[in-house]
């Protein structure tokens, strides 16, 4: 079963994920935000399985250079379009495996999710 990872081309972490499933030689397709795109329909999905603050990525220079009223106006019901708008802060990777999700990179919940053990 091919397998989808989301993200950003230049990210680090994406770095590491890519990395390691090629040395597993996982199939995997990948998803660059900025190239591809993503809807708001996909977001959601990540979203309703993942948790909205857990895909919501405030650490980041997009989320810090958002205007206050903004950030405090960004809830569950309308974070989708904001992430929709500004990819970035989607926090990646996030692994789409059959239809389960997995954000962040750790090589023990990949091998997991992969049943590469």
């Amino acid at each position: 079963m091919a397998s989808t990872l989301y993200g950003i081309k230049n990210c680090d972490t994406i770095k590491k994920a890519r990395r390691y499933l090629d040395e597993h030689e996982v199939e995997y397709q990948f998803h660059d935000y900025r190239v591809d795109g993503i809807d708001e329909k996909a977001i959601q999905t990540f979203i309703d399985k993942l948790g909205w603050e857990n895909v919501l990525n405030k650490r980041g220079t997009t989320w810090r250079q958002l205007d206050d009223k903004t950030k405090t106006a960004t809830t569950e019901s309308n974070v989708a379009a904001l992430l929709c708008q500004h990819p970035a802060m989607i926090k990646r990777p996030i692994l789409k495996s059959g239809n389960k999700l997995l954000i962040g990179f750790s090589k023990d919940d990949y091998s997991a999710l992969l049943n590469l053990g």
